[in-house]
Parts: C-alpha cells; sequence; structure tokens
C-alpha cells in the first residue's frame, strides 16, 4: 500500500498556523490530483488546498481544528482503485409497482367532515364576561378581550375565568414569527480582522478629516471615452482610476501620508502601493496594486479588474494582500454617504469614497446642480500632523475636481492612450 501524507503548506510568510474551514470530500472519497480537497482560512486569507496526489482520502482533522503548516491532515491511498461509475440499464420491472397501484376511495365520513360549519351568530353578548367570570379576571389581571367565552352567544363564563391564564409580561400569552438563533464560530480571517480593528482603535492616533468632490469632470470623460476606452482596451473606464491617481499625486506632495510608525521609527516609502478594498465572499479584502505612480488608467483598471477577479473567485494570494502603503476603500457602491474608515495596519492613512448625489452648489455666484461626493482621510495623528492630512485631501479634491489638468496633463486622449 503506497500512502501519501499531506502536510499544510505554508500560505505565506509569518503564518504559522491555519484553521481548516470546511472539508471539500469525505471521508473515504476517491480524489483526483489537483482537485480542491478542503478550504483552509488563515489569518490573511482562505485557501484552497488541493490533492497532491489521486487516490482514497482518509481525513486526519475536523473541520474547525487549527492545524500548524507542516502537519499531517489527510492520508491518500494511492494504491485505492478509482470507483467506477454505475451504469445499469432501467428495467421495465422497476417501473410494474406503478402500473399496480391501486386507487383507494376515500370513506363517506371524510367527505361529510367537509361540510360546511355553520358560523357562530354574535351579538352584545359575545366576549362579555359575567358578573362573577368578571370579578375572576380582575382578579388575575386579566381582560375579557383575551378569553374566548364558550358560553351562549360568546359570552364568558365563570369557568372561561377560572381556566383562563395570565399572559407573560410585557406582552399577550402568545407569540408570532420565528425565535430561534444560530451560533457560529468566527474564521480565522474574520478573528484575525476583528483583533486589528480593536488594535488600530486603542493603539494609534486616529482623526478623520471630510472633504468633498464634484464629479462633474469626471462624469464627462468617462461618457465622452469610456466605449472607445472600452473598445480598445478590453476594460471600463472606472472612478477608481481617477482616485487611484489622485491620491498617488497626493502622497507624492505629502509623503508622511506615504509612511508608517514602529515603536520610535518612522518609516517613509518612495513608491505607492496602493491597497484597494473589494468585497468578496469571504469578507472584505484589499489587494495590492504595487507601484501605482507608475501605472497608466489602463493599466489600473486593469490590474484592479484582475485582482478582483481573484477575490471574488477566491484565488488571491497573501503577496497580493500585503505589504501596501496606503488604502482606498469606497462604501459608495453600498450606499454609504459619509464614514469615518479604519486605518488599515501598518499604513497610517485611508480614503474613503462615499455615493455621488446630485446637490445644489454655489458656482460663481450662481446655484448650479452638480454630482458632488463626500471623500473621508482618517490617518494617524502621531506622524501626520492636521496641516499635511488637509493638505493631502485638498489636493485630491483639486485632482477630481480638475482631472484633465491634475492628472492628465492637458491631454485627455493622450492620458487614456486613444
Amino acid at each position: 500500500m503506497s500512502i501519501l501524507e499531506m502536510k499544510v503548506p505554508s500560505p505565506g510568510e509569518s503564518i504559522t498556523e491555519v484553521e481548516i474551514a470546511s472539508w471539500l470530500v469525505k471521508d473515504g472519497d476517491y480524489v483526483e490530483k489537483d482537485q480542491p480537497i478542503a478550504e483552509v482560512d488563515s489569518d490573511k486569507a482562505t485557501l484552497e488546498l488541493p490533492a497532491e496526489e489521486s487516490g482514497i482520502i482518509t481525513l486526519k482533522a475536523e473541520e474547525g481544528e487549527v492545524v500548524e503548516v507542516g502537519q499531517v491532515v489527510c492520508l491518500i491511498d494511492r494504491d485505492g482503485a478509482k470507483p467506477e461509475a454505475s451504469s445499469a440499464p432501467k428495467t421495465e420491472n422497476a417501473e410494474a409497482p406503478k402500473a399496480e397501484e391501486k386507487v383507494v376511495e376515500k370513506p363517506a365520513i371524510v367527505q361529510e367532515a367537509k361540510k360546511e360549519e355553520k358560523p357562530v351568530a354574535t351579538s352584545y353578548a359575545t366576549g362579555t364576561p359575567s358578573p362573577a367570570a368578571k370579578k375572576i379576571l380582575d382578579e388575575k389581571g386579566i381582560t375579557a378581550s383575551q378569553v374566548s367565552g364558550s358560553g351562549k352567544d360568546g359570552r364568558i363564563t365563570k369557568e372561561d375565568a377560572n381556566t383562563a391564564s395570565v399572559p407573560a409580561m410585557g406582552g399577550t400569552s402568545e407569540t408570532s414569527g420565528s425565535r430561534g438563533s444560530n451560533t457560529t464560530k468566527l474564521s480565522v480571517l474574520r478573528r484575525k480582522i476583528a483583533a486589528r480593528l480593536v488594535s488600530v482603535k486603542n493603539e494609534t492616533a486616529m482623526l478623520t478629516t471630510f472633504n468633498e468632490v464634484d464629479m462633474s469632470e469626471i462624469f464627462r470623460i468617462r461618457k465622452q471615452y469610456k466605449e472607445e476606452f472600452t473598445q480598445k482596451h478590453g476594460i471600463g473606464l472606472g472612478f477608481m482610476s481617477f482616485f487611484t491617481k489622485a491620491v498617488t499625486r497626493a502622497l507624492q506632495m505629502y509623503p508622511d501620508v506615504n509612511a508608517s510608525i514602529d515603536g520610535d521609527f518612522k518609516t517613509n516609502y518612495e513608491f505607492c502601493d496602493i491597497s484597494i478594498a473589494v468585497s468578496g465572499p469571504k469578507g472584505l479584502m484589499v489587494p495590492v496594486l504595487r507601484n501605482a505612480e507608475n501605472m497608466s488608467f489602463r493599466g489600473v483598471e486593469a490590474n484592479i479588474k484582475s485582482l478582483a477577479e481573484k477575490v471574488r473567485d477566491g484565488k488571491i494570494t497573501v503577496d497580493e494582500m500585503t505589504g501596501g502603503t496606503f488604502t482606498v476603500t469606497n462604501g459608495g457602491t453600498f450606499g454609504s454617504m459619509m464614514s469615518t474608515p479604519i486605518i488599515n495596519p501598518p499604513q497610517s492613512a485611508i480614503l474613503g469614497m462615499h455615493n455621488i448625489l446630485q446637490r445644489p452648489m454655489a458656482i460663481d455666484g450662481q446655484v448650479v446642480i452638480r454630482p458632488m461626493m463626500y471623500v473621508a482621510l482618517s490617518y494617524d495623528h502621531r506622524i501626520i500632523d492636521g496641516k499635511e492630512s488637509v493638505g493631502f485631501l485638498v489636493a485630491v479634491k483639486e485632482a477630481i475636481d480638475n482631472p484633465v489638468e491634475h492628472l492628465m496633463g492637458g491631454d485627455e486622449r493622450k492620458a487614456l492612450e486613444l
């Protein structure tokens, strides 16, 4: 017998243990080589575990169990025979029992039970307690409306009052709707996210500053060039490329926003690795655009599309989600009008985008309707001063309000590579 011991591979640097989120096969199943057999959660991502060989599998770890990297989690018997699919043809005998079924007529008594019942006549006496019944109900603290009368014309009798029970405090004696609950264990990823968010609130001097941007020019550019851009590059022209380029420009103007703090030391980065928050089936992920400051509009859109697809398909790697220097999150896709985003450690700042609303604005002494968006910058006040944070957000606003001048070098078509 040739047995292969399958061990947990290392999902990435600094990860020492994972949790078996779910087995995709059962004990004793035959598995093919490279077939996904389990999903494992680390503190950074959920990854699939593929079978290393074909054969009969024996599970050595339970769902929800935390196992160390390098630990044996299953055995594969490479000598196990692949089961043959059953191909036995159906016979006429298999249908025979249906042909012999007899139709049994229901007894007449059942049919008589379906006769329409006469409604009970109601009158002034319906629901009214007799004097003796009223005294009993008053002593119990029960109202007449909570008791069904069995007397003539529905009158509440002494016997009805004696058998009536006191309703539960704060409501009637009967409840409606489900009152069930379901408790499930948080995944390793969700527990890690929770711990990181709490540590950010406790260990950083986080503040948030707000501004608003006018999306009119971006709307015009997208309307004018969107179809041509898609036809030439095979991708859509969205808002994220404008905001990513606006952020990289502002980071170069205010380098302390593109920094991190470690104890008594501050590290400034000469590159802009922008983390883009993407919602996936396992929760919010933040894949990273490496050297986004050097990307064109086409490059930003293509990379965001590729990373977002990997997140939604569960194929994103740990390396693709680590090392960002600044984060952009778009709560506007879910309808958020304003929020205070939480810093993604060890970064020192995060930009929050929100939904776009048509609002009246005063432009050159005239009230006009413009598509406006609130933007929020949360930052660590330990290394970023108020002047820098406000200046950074104003720089983002300038670029979004006038993208042709600040992001496109005055030439829209050249910037979009059309």
